[in-house]
């Protein structure tokens, strides 16, 4: 894009505006496999300055088709979310501020990070359930853009069920306020001549026209955050429309939310955890195990392989350092119990995290006693976390993995393609070998398995050389092939990070012609010029993206 619209945007707005080499490079990437160059970086001071940017691209559109926004917040997506070869708005410099909170709901801005809204609502003695893993590294504006989940997903649900009202900008460049509304309120609404009104009117007319194909096509998973959630809506029992949850999980397609008021939840006093070491022998009962763990109701119940495990060895003095340990040696103390286990019967092919909560100490006890009880048929491994140190290190090996994969191996890098699919836990047993038989096509792949197994939710993370053809060339065979598995037994491609680059072209496959040509008409309806974040949900491009694997790291 020419220097003649560069200097017409910075007149425009009063934040920070840059097209350097330096700052395009800082924001050509996020924690994908896909890098793209913005023609621009825009840090934008207020709402005022939102509402300008986007009326500045409505206006110069036709003169410059390829001109459009991608709202970014802490870059951590891994689906490559944020990327963006136009204008990218990054709300980390000056959206960064919780706004403040009344009884159980908090209101933030988007580029607040979660861990500092963490230690706010905990101030309260709340907290908000669906935090992901990169808990300590993610902003809010990416949580909600991107329906995030987690460890607690499994008592507590997502990101949408928690989002009580957006402030969002929308594509005529003015700010408007969305939440659940009555029969009475939807009216008034449908009677409005702006272009509220045009955007109220049109989707109130999909949703009602297609209702019954819409809530067909939920998908049958306790997680998903694949296209437009457009049967989330309208709830006919309770008579709410609700237009955040069309927003909650759209990447910033349809418009550039400003701030969230977020439901939290009270703390509980109480945790207890059990993991269980399973070897390559227990591998065949995994169904029973976990449906022998589910009825106990856990809080959460999380998984991660061997290689994860290995990862946390040989890393081991950085892990010591997330423990928070005063040295390594007081933090090797705490794992002499697995490291007799791993002695006398070699490392684990997977652990298990069976974590319950609650205010009552002595009913967690009792959970855990009766699901050893319950386990012994089994004749597994197992050992109770006895204090809050000992839980620790388990989450952090499950958390902080991916991290570790980022930051220490050099010669191959992480490549989240088949990072996050869901299928229902009922059918693990049969799903998992026939995943092995895929995975085992592809033998120059190192892999990390980890997940959320109560939601049967799946995190795998390849280590590629992605300056090798041969190693890019893998990405769409395997991507495909595992995709198509997970299709055949009802699942998502994505429980909790979204469809970005990564994702968005199978969407057609997974909800069929029909439902997808609803998706384009909500994309139509919010943004008809095509202005927010582009190649994203609807129209996107494998092509596009193959071209666009990152290669300079």
């Amino acid at each position: 894009m020419n220097k003649n619209l560069f200097s017409k945007l910075k007149e425009v707005i009063k934040g920070e505006t840059y097209e350097d080499e330096e700052t395009l490079k800082k924001f050509d990437h996020d924690a994908s496999i896909f890098e793209v160059k913005p023609s621009f970086v825009v840090f934008p001071q207020d709402t005022e300055d939102l509402k300008n940017i986007v009326k500045f691209v409505k206006t110069n559109k036709n003169q410059n088709p390829s001109l459009s926004i991608t709202a970014r917040a802490a870059g951590t997506d891994m689906s490559g979310g944020p990327l963006n070869e136009s204008i990218i708005v990054s709300f980390m410099e000056h959206f960064n501020k919780i706004i403040g909170i009344e009884g159980n709901v908090a209101t933030t801005q988007p580029g607040v990070y979660y861990r500092d809204f963490e230690k706010f609502t905990l101030q309260h003695n709340l907290i908000f359930p669906s935090y992901p893993a990169s808990k300590d590294i993610c902003a809010i504006g990416g949580i909600v853009n991107n329906n995030s989940g987690g460890e607690k997903s499994l008592e507590y649900g997502k990101t949408e069920k928690y989002v009580k009202k957006l402030n969002m900008i929308l594509a005529d460049g003015n700010e408007y306020e969305f939440k659940p509304l009555s029969d009475r309120e939807l009216a008034e609404k449908l009677q409005l001549s702006s272009f509220e009104g045009e955007v109220y009117r049109g989707i109130h007319a999909l949703i009602t026209k297609n209702f019954d194909l819409l809530q067909s096509a939920k998908p049958k998973v306790s997680k998903n955050s694949a296209g437009y959630f457009l049967w989330n809506v309208y709830d006919k029992e309770k008579n709410i429309f609700d237009l955040t949850k069309l927003f909650v999980g759209a990447q910033g397609t349809l418009g550039i939310m400003t701030q969230a008021s977020l439901e939290l939840i009270p703390v509980k006093k109480h945790s207890e955890m059990l993991v269980v070491f399973l070897e390559e022998k227990d591998m065949n009962n995994l169904g029973e195990i976990i449906n022998t763990v589910l009825p106990l109701e856990p809080e959460s119940f999380e998984t991660y392989d061997d290689n994860t495990l290995k990862l946390a060895v040989k890393f081991f003095p950085e892990f010591a350092k997330k423990m928070g340990a005063a040295n390594i040696i007081s933090t090797a103390f705490h794992f002499i119990p697995e490291f007799m286990m791993v002695l006398k019967n070699g490392v684990p092919k997977l652990i298990l995290q069976i974590e319950f909560a609650g205010n009552n100490f002595d009913d967690l006890i009792d959970k855990i006693k009766t699901l050893k009880e319950k386990l012994k048929p089994f004749n597994l491994n197992t050992r109770v976390a006895g204090n809050e140190k000992q839980s620790k290190k388990y989450w952090l090996i499950r958390r902080e993995s991916f991290n570790l994969l980022r930051e220490k191996i050099k010669d191959k890098h992480t490549a989240p393609f088949i990072d996050d699919f869901v299928v229902e836990p009922k059918y693990l047993q049969e799903f998992l070998p026939k995943l092995n038989e895929i995975l085992s096509k592809y033998p120059s792949l190192i892999y990390t398995i980890a997940g959320h197994l109560g939601d049967g939710n799946f995190h795998i993370i390849p280590l590629m050389n992605l300056h090798e053809q041969s190693q890019r060339e893998i990405i769409p065979k395997l991507e495909k092939e595992v995709y198509d598995l997970v299709f055949s037994y009802n699942g998502s491609t994505t429980g909790e990070h979204n469809d970005g680059l990564a994702r968005s072209f199978y969407l057609k496959q997974m909800y069929g012609e029909e439902v997808y040509a609803l998706f384009e008409k909500t994309k139509q309806i919010f943004d008809p010029l095509n202005i927010f974040n582009p190649l994203k949900k609807t129209n996107s491009s494998l092509e596009f993206g193959m071209n666009h694997i990152r290669q300079n790291w």
